[in-house]
């Protein structure tokens, strides 16, 4: 199975994410969701898989989300569909997808946990913190 990872470039976590994936020796699929969107079935899809209700896969930080009102608990998931489609950006990231299971990797080191190969050697985030020292051991 092909590890795919919906990515924003421009994000730091969606950054570190892909960074990891690589380091485990695995070329994905790279989704630039933003420029091809998923279609709002995959987005459903993506959403389950991961365990996440819609309104948990929403980005608030940097996007329309205030203005557009969708803090209104009132609103349901065809509502918040539409607005994702309208605006990509609110679909938060990265969501990964690989044999092992589908995550929003929000922090970056949750894909650790759904990678084939999870012991990729030492990682520091771009911020400069430590993930995975150089024993190859998990950071908490």
């Amino acid at each position: 199975m092909t590890t795919i990872i919906y990515h924003n470039p421009e994000c730091g976590t969606s950054r570190n994410t892909l960074d990891m994936i690589r380091q485990s020796g695995v070329e994905p699929e790279v989704v630039l969701y933003l420029e091809r969107p998923p279609h709002r079935d995959k987005i459903r899809e993506l959403v389950a898989a991961a365990g996440l209700t819609l309104r948990q896969a929403i980005r608030e930080k940097g996007t329309p989300f205030a203005e557009l009102g969708l803090e209104d608990p009132s609103l349901d998931d065809e509502a918040l569909l539409n607005a994702i489609e309208a605006h990509p950006i609110l679909l938060n990231r990265p969501f990964v997808v690989t044999s092992k299971g589908t995550r929003l990797c929000r922090p970056s080191e949750v894909v650790l946990d759904i990678l084939e190969n999870p012991d990729i050697g030492p990682f520091t985030k771009e911020d400069g913190e430590v993930i995975i020292d150089a024993e190859g051991k998990r950071v908490a």
